[in-house]
């Protein structure tokens, strides 16, 4: 056979191959098509349901109606709609996948003036117009979740909540099942259900209301919510738990009436301050006046508690940068909590990863023989339990006076089992002098059973947070606007926590573990632990320099205070030559002083800089050297052929 017809021979069959492989190839994509395997290399697993997900749909006994609303013809999708689109029917099919028989998911294309846009506007599925005068078609991207006549809808999904999606979609399955909703108590001292901002003010045309915060939105989700005043002396025996979020000022009244609810079995997360900060903004509006703490002291005593309310947790460790209006500064009453901080021996707080508090107390004490005490949170080591009025200064003027007590502090703790009454004689008021009318009743009413519990009726449980800050919407969630919809997204893990808690001590706990996945925000804990090395180790260099140059400074004032009247010269020759030396040393230690603070930033700037040289150097290089082996192995398997 000529060379020719060998190259032709050769080209065909190589042809041949290809168009054989491209068959295989298509006839394999044909086969596999209806199987949807993906793998998940992620760190915890993001683009993976979660085992509450697999839960909540292999116990489903009735029949779920998802109904996916996604205008896939439209000319003005955008193309990052379009792929988030991809993203939600990939994750319904593992919906269906999982929910079997009692799951229908249907896919419906609103075009306008179709039945399917009318279906969409029956569910409340909101079309969204992408140019600003509105003119354009509408474009649409919800789902409506349905079961026995009860619809939950999530009228657009914004890629900016992606990670809240399973949870939205997971809680909204779990809802339509409900045939009533659990009621849920709260109390505080604060707007926290919204109102007026300022009644006088709102008068003459400046005020406004102010919204409910978004833990309150989020709870009216899941519970029927209804506010109890500061003062109410009972309880209704329909509330199923209660919340108490900086309950200052709170009327013995209203302690005894919660007493006995938690007494018959009741359930309460209270969220206690020594300084609230948001009280101390809504103080500042109207007048000053020193920042009230809140306290349930009988309560807590009765339970074994110890609670110092006028104190707050100072933490060098775990201190954190805040912006102000001068720039920035670190505060150690500002404390970020990561996984070391948060227990991981409750369900409700094991999936959570970061937490902010501000100006928190702390618990201590041994609980009475009965209960059961479980530590959530704590600070660091590295603390000092400092005085309220102490803490209203910069993080530098803070630390000068830091002395650290070298042991960690509770700042939550969950009490469970058999509480015993902290009003022994009863409802506060009762005992006070009765007319000689009401005297035979009294001395009838003494020799009869009590009317109130003295011990638990049924076992109880009390959740206690020593801060009530960071359920405040600024401290928590970041607000932002698309397509003309609030988008509200978790910047940590703190609505997350008084939720799980909530759903917790109420026999809940389907949803935990993936709520706790909708904040990827993890801090840097070796940065952390370096600032609060370096800040250890030159605070006391900082404190001399400074002191040196406050002396200087008052030795310059001593000099001017010294010139006689009438003199022209403000200064003598021998005043100027000592002004001379002094302005010399004062220059000289604020020198010194900014080489110790610069050294303060050095080992943290170097390891950023070489995490960034990794991020950026390490992929590359890799594939460099891997190309490198794989081109000196051919070479000598073909030099040994």
């Amino acid at each position: 056979m000529s060379l020719k017809k060998k190259k032709i021979a050769t080209t065909l069959t190589s042809l041949a191959g290809v168009l054989v492989f491209a068959l295989i190839v298509v006839l394999i994509n044909r086969i596999f098509t209806p199987v949807n395997i993906r793998l998940d290399c992620t760190d915890g697993k993001v683009y993976t349901l979660s085992q509450g997900t697999r839960q909540v749909l292999q116990r489903l006994d009735k029949n779920i109606s998802i109904r996916f609303y996604y205008s896939k013809d439209a000319a003005n999708m955008p193309v990052f709609l379009k792929t988030y689109a991809s993203r939600v029917e990939d994750m319904l099919a593992e919906y269906k996948r999982l929910g079997g028989k009692y799951l229908e998911v249907k896919k419906l294309n609103p075009k306008p003036d179709s039945d399917e846009e009318d279906s969409a506007n029956l569910d409340g599925i909101t079309g969204k117009s992408t140019d600003s005068l509105g003119m354009g078609d509408r474009i649409y991207l919800g789902l409506a979740i349905s079961c026995a006549g009860k619809t939950v809808t999530l009228p657009f999904l914004s890629p900016e909540q992606e990670t809240l999606l399973e949870y939205e979609l997971t809680r909204a399955i779990t809802e339509v099942q409900l045939s009533k909703k659990s009621r849920l108590g709260i109390i505080s001292a604060l707007q926290v259900m919204g109102g007026i901002d300022n009644p006088q003010a709102m008068m003459m045309g400046q005020g406004g209301m102010k919204p409910a915060w978004q833990i309150v939105t989020e709870l009216k989700r899941t519970f029927e919510v209804v506010e109890i005043p500061l003062n109410t002396d009972s309880i209704d025996e329909d509330i199923d738990a209660l919340l108490l979020i900086h309950p200052k000022e709170i009327s013995q009244s209203a302690l005894f009436a919660i007493d006995q609810f938690i007494l018959r079995g009741g359930r309460m997360l209270a969220f206690i301050d020594p300084l609230c900060m948001v009280d101390m903004q809504n103080q500042q509006q109207q007048q000053y006046m020193p920042p009230t703490p809140s306290n349930l002291e009988p309560l807590l005593k009765a339970w074994g508690v110890a609670y110092e309310s006028g104190k707050v947790v100072v933490d060098r460790k775990l201190a954190t940068r805040i912006r102000t209006g001068q720039g920035s500064d670190v505060l150690p009453t500002v404390i970020t909590l990561g996984k070391s901080e948060i227990s991981e021996d409750d369900p409700a707080t094991a999936a959570l990863n970061n937490m902010l508090v501000f100006c928190s107390g702390a618990f201590a004490g041994d609980v009475v023989e009965g209960l059961t005490k479980t530590v959530l949170l704590t600070s660091s080591d590295d603390v000092q339990m400092m005085e309220s009025f102490m803490t209203q200064r910069s993080g530098t003027d803070i630390l000068k006076s830091f002395r650290s007590e070298e042991k960690s502090k509770d700042l939550a703790i969950k009490l469970t089992g058999n509480f015993k009454t902290a009003f022994p004689n009863g409802k506060p008021g009762d005992d006070q002098d009765a007319g000689d009318k009401d005297k035979e009743k009294k001395d009838s009413a003494a020799n009869a059973a009590p009317q109130y519990l003295q011990a638990s009726a049924a076992p109880g449980a009390v959740v206690l947070v020593a801060d009530a800050d960071m359920l405040y919407d600024a401290f928590c969630v970041n607000v932002s606007n698309f397509l003309g919809q609030k988008i509200v997204q978790p910047i940590n893990d703190n609505l997350n926590f008084a939720l799980n808690l909530l759903e917790n001590v109420l026999g809940d706990s389907a949803l935990f573990s993936i709520r706790s996945r909708a904040t990827t925000s993890r801090p840097f804990t070796r940065v952390r632990d370096m600032e609060a090395e370096a800040e250890k180790r030159f605070q006391d260099k900082i404190a001399k320099l400074e002191g040196e140059l406050m002396q200087v400074q008052q030795d310059i004032n001593e000099l001017q205070r010294k010139r006689q009247k009438g003199e022209r010269e403000l200064l003598s020759s021998e005043q100027r030559q000592l002004l001379q030396q002094f302005r010399k040393k004062e220059a000289e230690a604020k020198k010194e002083l900014k080489e110790v603070r610069k050294q303060l930033r050095q080992d943290i700037d170097d390891l950023e800089n070489r995490i960034m040289a990794i991020n950026i150097a390490l992929m590359p290089l890799l594939v460099i050297i891997g190309g490198i082996v794989m081109a000196v192995y051919k070479h000598g398997r073909n030099v040994r052929q």
